[in-house]
């Protein structure tokens, strides 16, 4: 595997057997993304071994289970021994989280160490808590817990203090795949791997940053999630926040879960909104329009969708990080869905420089922009360079690191630090509250209706005025 921080090789992934317990295993992202991120890592370690137990209300055989992890992972072109190995072991259990006797045998049906993986609504994370609580709990009991972390700020404390009634925080894993996007952990390298960035990673030199995940992507079958989230509960608050604490944060001793999860922590505790505004944030939703050649409806015409909801498509934050090496330097962080000019990035505007008199060209004055891709980790800088045809003038240039492809996708890498005792990717509790505390005001003023929700056109940029 990588030897990137945080993400595990295979002898730090040991040979112990373990077992996860998947409860919410009906489920799309089960299928879609936990499985394969699992089955790559087991084929990456070599001979890693695991019990994949399904769990769910609705029953099924361990021979249907069996025949949906092997469609999942011959989807994913896992190798056919891994493939194999990992869906003769699978097994099944019927559970409903909320009753503690259920889930002591699914606990039970765990042939080895267990990981309790919790791909259920945020509501249900409360009931699995309370399940737990009534149960005595083996001693290398793992719990995993999807995002979104609670509903809001309150909800959030309230499943922290619940999940820690019942196991400590080192074995508890909030899940962000995000964080295992090599893109994202690759930031830390490129702030503290070199010197010359290091040294102009301030206000003093930078004018705005930008952090923006806009797709093509419309509902894909998700829209009965998506119609009670909206883009900021499940870009901004979350994902684009973390890359934002990242961007930010200040120089770690040592690349550890503890010194990072501080660092993250400390900084999210001084963003804002511009100007303690939240007028400031914008929110819209798509009309009918094509993208890429595809035809979208309206977003209130989809199907699960009711209009009644005010549910976004599209957020925008203006954010402010109230220390001294940010102080006046405003954030942007953005994501929409259905979108003709898919970007995914985080881009630094560095101040204007300039030219002393008789070096001048169309470009002359303006700042350097560095880009680094939300999707495979390019890195992209503009420079100002003399013109080989007219010495006199600047012309802009760019300069491009090309990193190349992980070998975990981002749910890979998180389940690898899971396996691997490694918290890096996982999100602390405390960071998880500082999100929902910084978009809480927002939350407040477009549920008042203080905030309008402008539209635009499927397959446009957004609003014209955005």
């Amino acid at each position: 595997m990588s030897d990137q921080p945080g993400i595990p090789d295979a002898e730090s992934l040991g040979r112990e057997p373990r077992s996860i317990a998947i409860l919410g295993a009906g489920g799309d992202l089960t299928e879609r993304l936990l499985l394969p991120g699992l089955g790559k890592v087991a084929e990456l370690a070599g001979g890693l071994e695991l019990t994949l137990i399904g769990a769910a209300r609705t029953p099924q055989s361990d021979e249907e289970w069996q025949g949906l992890v092997r469609r999942s992972l011959e989807a994913a072109q896992i190798a056919p021994a891994t493939v194999d190995a990992l869906s003769k072991a699978a097994r099944f259990v019927a559970t409903d989280a909320s009753d503690p006797e259920q889930l002591k045998a699914l606990l039970a049906a765990c042939p080895s160490s267990p990981v309790l993986y919790v791909a259920l609504p945020p509501a249900m994370g409360h009931a699995v808590a309370e399940s737990l609580a009534q149960l005595e709990l083996p001693d290398d009991l793992v719990v995993a817990i999807e995002k979104p972390f609670g509903e809001d700020l309150d909800d959030a404390r309230s499943l922290n203090e619940a999940l820690a009634a019942v196991i400590p925080e080192d074995r508890l894993w909030r899940i962000d795949h995000f964080l295992g996007n090599a893109t994202v952990l690759g930031m830390l390298g490129l702030r503290f791997g070199n010197r010359l960035l290091e040294s102009g990673w301030s206000a003093d030199e930078i004018e705005k940053v930008e952090i923006v995940f806009d797709e093509e992507l419309g509902l894909e079958g998700r829209a009965a999630f998506y119609d009670s989230t909206g883009a900021l509960r499940d870009m901004l608050q979350s994902h684009l926040l973390m890359v934002l604490a990242l961007t930010t944060l200040e120089r770690p001793d040592r690349i550890t879960a503890d010194d990072v999860h501080d660092r993250m922590a400390e900084v999210l505790g001084a963003v804002r909104l511009w100007r303690d505004d939240p007028h400031t944030a914008r929110r819209a939703r798509y009309t009918e329009g094509r993208v890429d050649g595809r035809f979208f409806p309206s977003y209130v015409d989809e199907d699960d969708v009711d209009p009644a909801n005010d549910i976004e498509t599209l957020a925008q934050l203006l954010l402010q990080v109230d220390t001294p090496r940010w102080a006046g330097v405003p954030f942007v962080l953005r994501s929409g869905k259905a979108i003709g000019s898919p970007r995914a990035e985080v881009a630094v505007h560095f101040r204007p420089s300039t030219p002393p008199e008789g070096l001048g060209g169309a470009d002359a004055g303006e700042g350097t922009v560095l880009r680094m891709s939300l999707l495979n980790g390019d890195v992209d800088l503009d420079l100002f360079v003399n013109s080989a045809d007219d010495t006199d003038r600047l012309e802009r240039v760019q300069l491009e690191a090309r990193p190349g492809e992980a070998e975990l996708d981002a749910y890979g890498q998180v389940l690898a630090g899971i396996l691997a005792h490694d918290r890096l990717l996982s999100v602390r509790g405390d960071i998880a509250e500082q999100c929902w505390r910084i978009v809480t005001p927002v939350l407040t003023a477009w549920a008042a209706g203080e905030t309008p929700l402008e539209e635009y056109e499927a397959g446009s940029a957004g609003p014209a005025d955005w």
